[in-house]
């Protein structure tokens, strides 16, 4: 009975390959959750924020509705208006005369990240 000796140097190729592919892609994987954590992160503190100035502004509007008009300051033109923050948000709230509602809008400031440098200064610059 003769033996016929199993050539593994392609074969030891193969899995060096495949294991140097399934490595470069847990790397990936890992620093994607990492990165999907942080942003979670930051979007449910915005969210909170938001639910916040909701609720205070619910809570001036219900105080509004019972005659109390403390908390806002009257325009020129008649209507009460008021700005709550929290953060970098803000809810702005204007009021008519008679109660209802005429703007109720949430906005963020926005602050431009320029640690980049200007990377492209557009068609115009």
């Amino acid at each position: 009975m003769r033996h016929v000796p199993v050539k593994l140097g392609p074969l030891a190729l193969l899995f060096a390959v495949i294991a140097i592919c399934l490595t470069t892609l847990a790397v990936l994987t890992w620093s994607t959750a990492l990165a999907d954590g942080r942003l979670a992160a930051r979007y449910a503190e915005t969210v909170a924020e938001r639910y916040a100035l909701e609720r205070e502004g619910q809570t001036l509007l219900r105080d509004a509705a019972a005659g109390d008009r403390g908390a806002f300051s009257k325009a020129n033109d008649g209507t009460y208006e008021t700005v709550l923050s929290r953060g970098d948000a803000r809810l702005s709230i204007r009021l008519a005369a008679d109660g209802r509602v005429l703007l109720w809008r949430h906005t963020m400031e926005w602050t431009e990240d320029t640690s980049l440098g200007t990377l492209w200064p557009g068609l115009g610059g």
